[in-house]
């Protein structure tokens, strides 16, 4: 597709009298032009079903199913807006979601259905025969009132010239540690925009199938999954949810060639039993995040596929992008405007010093806040000024991301701003001595972060999923050579299986707020030792008993050792 291309709508237009496949998901697969149509007939529909006045939002609480890129397609003919609702969480959290993006219209599935019992939301009538104003009006994708909805509207064609590059297209939560979600806003100018990018970056063909196993109500799926695909004009293949096990047998059946992912996706395809037959596939490339340079080594080493790490910020306001020449452990070259200042005094950081090893030396002095100064299309947060300001100040864009940079202008991530962790008035990144740790023989899966120490402010604590040898994990830590003296984890949780969000990533805020009151094995190294034992309640009604942190009521729990397993 030219990059002449203004608009979604105009994307999905495109599509029409294309009789390829398109849309592939379980047992059935629709053309591109079956898609396109598809598309119209929902847009036609949701004209008459918005309540006039109403803001033209609609919600999707689906799983990864046709419906969810139809009603992208739809929304982007109508002029209107989807928000991708989590279906992760739960009571009050989802229906403030709800409630906050201002949905009148709500697209959900039977499966879906007792997420919503309960909710104190202004329900429309069930048997509705109009749109009221101020109400939330439900339909369920797969019961027989939804077909005789759309049946009226089989022969609408698509036409986008109701849409603007400016309209608003989606409204996706960004997955923050502390505060409820904030829906940033992205236009259609923007995902056409971001799509047809993607398609010269990687050289998407038509011929190509984009498989997004992902979950489609974040960013990740449709701004680096889903819109390279519809501008291009290749074809996509959904999977309901994530499956480790089910990966690569999904790869075969679509003949999927390109694949996107966040967190600890790749990790867990890595933990499924090798075969001799794990290159036999047409897949050629991974685009996504947080792999890792060890694991995306191990992925092209069996499957024989590159992983690209990229890295933007969900709200569009920075971006970089991989080059030939990027050393290990580099996310890329920092573009115009990009810079890592320091938050405390807005002074851009000195460069980071590297050992022969590729090692940081002064992180302490190097890593700081990734700014963009230069024009970006950030394009807010609905109904949420206040974060907006966080993020826009001086004339730049913060990204609320730690980073560092070398002297050869290249960008290392060091982790959320969050992330930071403080110990003896010394600031410490997560993310550095998560790659440390993560050079346990016995660890599977690795986080750090800090919990509330009175005297020092913060000890380090890491959860590790794994095996764990308490003496052989201290003699580890003392043979790292960039392991600095405030780095080493007083604090080390022992878990079967870490705990992600319903986008793959680690549960920070989850592992943060628990603290070492858990129901797993936690081991610490006392003041002054440099051995670990168990954290028991005499230690917790003791030595910990002052502290300003979580109570330690749970402690102790589960046995001493754990073997950490893959998301099926």
């Amino acid at each position: 597709m030219e990059s002449t291309t203004r608009t979604v709508a105009e994307l999905v237009a495109a599509r029409w009298g294309d009789h390829r496949p398109g849309l592939a998901c379980e047992e059935r697969t629709l053309t591109q032009h079956q898609f396109a149509a598809g598309a119209a007939a929902r847009a036609a529909l949701l004209a008459d079903l918005l309540p006039s006045g109403a803001v033209p939002h609609i919600g999707l609480l689906l799983d990864n199913t046709e419906e969810f890129p139809l009603w992208l397609g739809a929304a982007a003919l109508a002029g209107a807006a989807v928000a991708g609702i989590n279906p992760t969480r739960r009571g009050p959290e989802l229906a403030r979601d709800i409630l906050h993006t201002e949905c009148p219209l709500l697209i959900t599935e039977r499966a879906q259905l007792p997420l919503l019992a309960g909710l104190e939301l202004p329900w429309a009538s069930a048997r509705a025969s109009g749109a009221e104003r101020g109400r939330v009006r439900v339909l369920v994708t797969d019961d027989e009132e939804y077909g005789s909805l759309l049946a009226p509207y089989a022969g609408a064609v698509p036409d986008p010239s109701r849409a603007a590059p400016d309209d608003r297209l989606l409204l996706y939560f960004t997955s923050g540690s502390t505060g409820a979600p904030k829906a940033a806003i992205c236009s259609q100018g923007r995902l056409a925009a971001a799509g047809q990018a993607l398609v010269r970056q990687f050289g998407v063909r038509a011929d190509d199938v984009h498989y997004i196993c992902m979950p489609m109500f974040h960013g990740n799926a449709v701004i680096a999954d889903w819109a390279p695909a519809l501008a291009a004009g290749a074809g996509v293949a959904l999977r309901r949810r994530f499956s480790a096990s089910g990966f690569l047998a999904d790869v075969r059946r679509h003949r999927a060639t390109y694949f996107t992912y966040v967190g600890r996706a790749v990790q867990y395809i890595l933990a499924t039993e090798p075969r001799p037959d794990d290159r036999d596939h047409p897949l050629r490339l991974g685009f996504g995040t947080e792999a890792g340079a060890v694991d995306a080594a191990a992925f092209e080493r069996r499957f024989g596929v590159r992983l690209v790490e990229g890295y933007g910020s969900s709200e569009g306001g920075a971006a970089i992008q991989w080059a030939p020449g990027t050393p290990t452990g580099a996310v890329g070259p920092a573009g115009p405007g990009l810079v890592v200042l320091d938050p405390a005094t807005g002074r851009e950081c000195p460069p980071a010093v590297l050992d022969s090893a590729g090692r940081l030396c002064n992180g302490q002095e190097a890593i700081g806040e990734l700014v963009n100064r230069a024009p970006n299309p950030f394009e807010g947060y609905w109904r949420n000024p206040a974060a907006e300001a966080e993020r826009r100040r001086g004339g730049a864009y913060w990204t609320g991301d730690l980073f560092y940079r070398d002297t050869r202008g290249y960008l290392y991530f060091a982790g959320r701003t969050d992330d930071r962790i403080r110990v003896d008035g010394e600031n410490l990144a997560a993310a550095m001595i998560e790659n440390i740790v993560a050079r346990y023989e016995g660890a599977a899966a690795v986080a750090v972060y800090g919990v509330p120490d009175p005297v020092t402010g913060d000890q380090v604590m890491a959860t590790l999923a794994g095996s764990f040898d308490p003496a052989g994990f201290a003699e580890f830590l003392a043979a790292q050579p960039d392991l600095g003296t405030k780095m080493a984890p007083r604090f080390v949780r022992v878990v079967e299986r870490m705990p992600v969000t319903a986008t793959n990533k680690i549960h920070r805020a989850r592992l943060r707020r628990e603290g070492y009151a858990c129901a797993d094995p936690v081991w610490w190294r006392p003041p002054g030792e440099g051995t670990y034992r168990r954290l028991t309640r005499e230690d917790a009604e003791g030595p910990l008993a002052a502290a300003k942190g979580p109570s330690v009521g749970g402690v102790g729990g589960g046995a001493p050792t754990a073997r950490g397993t893959a998301a099926q």
